[in-house]
């Protein structure tokens, strides 16, 4: 029995030179988001796209800190002045200066933006993942549920908000109906792109493995779907930003938005309307800025789909 399980050193020789080459690991091990890092790191436009995004942030939030001008402080003596190094967007109708007031709008817009993509970043990631993962009727109720949310358009929301709330724009109340009314429909798009993840997800060998050592549901849907799910989520979030962006533009450009003496980029364009003939720069530089958001947010989300796609792993 003893020499059955003898080992010979002759089956202990060193590699050869050439075996030795064969060996060599052609590259690195790298982990999923490592390996997207990288690839998106290569790409020049979504690389830029982002470094603007944190620039328009950090001055949304840093420069009118350190300005000596107050976005509501009124200067009668100096309206309607073109822009100079004293004013560098100019003043508007009561002498506030244009360039403090656009970096407020700026702010406002990425905070509703933000709080609506947090929000409905959680609902549709739960809706969506409960609709797939469970299917048949479940599935059926709660994607008629969806179907009939999304016929109703956000505006009629938002009206029937402020009419209950019944005092528009007083104390953040507009940027309260405003999140309220985007996070009671902006989740559907995130629901539906989950649902279909976990529809086929749900066939794969994994989670018939993790069902075999006996894994709940809930611990199967949020420890192994929904992380597999991180890639679609992801590209989702970073376009539903700029839409959520345009859509409080648009929203406070007609009324229902931010109130006076607050600004949003939309309030500051619809400001701009009053002068639009004698003064078109008030108008440009809030619209030069919603483009500038939605197009980097744009440009980022296509570069990052790329990014987080494992079929362009090479």
């Amino acid at each position: 029995m003893e020499n059955q399980f003898k080992i010979e050193k002759e089956l202990f020789t060193p590699l050869s030179a050439e075996e030795k080459k064969i060996s060599v690991t052609i590259r690195p091990s790298v982990g999923y988001w490592e390996d997207a890092w990288r690839r998106l790191k290569k790409d020049r436009m979504a690389l830029m796209s982002l470094i603007v995004i944190i620039a328009i942030i950090a001055a949304a939030v840093l420069v009118p800190w350190f300005s000596k001008y107050d976005y509501a402080s009124n200067d009668l003596s100096n309206t309607y002045l073109a822009p100079s190094a004293e004013h560098w967007f100019g003043t508007d109708n009561l002498g506030r200066d244009l360039f403090v007031r656009n970096l407020y709008g700026a702010r406002y817009s990425l905070i509703i933006a933000g709080l609506a993509a947090v929000i409905n970043l959680f609902i549709g990631i739960i809706y969506g993942g409960v609709a797939g993962f469970f299917g048949g009727v479940i599935d059926n109720i709660l994607m008629r549920i969806v179907d009939v949310l999304s016929s109703i358009p956000l505006t009629i929301y938002v009206i029937i908000f402020m009419a209950v709330l019944n005092k528009p724009g007083a104390n953040g109340s507009g940027l309260f109906t405003i999140v309220l009314g985007l996070s009671i429909t902006y989740w559907i798009g995130m629901a539906r792109i989950v649902r279909g993840d976990v529809l086929q997800l749900k066939q794969q060998e994994f989670v018939l493995a993790a069902k075999s050592l006996g894994a709940s549901n809930s611990r199967i849907l949020i420890r192994h779907l929904i992380p597999n799910c991180i890639g679609s989520i992801m590209v989702t979030l970073t376009l539903l930003i700029p839409e959520a962006v345009f859509t409080e533009a648009f929203l406070s450009f007609i009324g229902l938005g931010i109130a006076a003496p607050r600004a949003s980029l939309g309030t500051l364009a619809n400001e701009a309307m009053q002068a639009i003939y004698s003064y078109p720069l008030q108008l440009l530089f809030p619209a030069a800025i919603i483009c500038l958001i939605i197009l980097c947010f744009n440009l980022f989300g296509d570069g990052l789909s790329q990014a987080l796609d494992p079929k362009n792993k090479r």
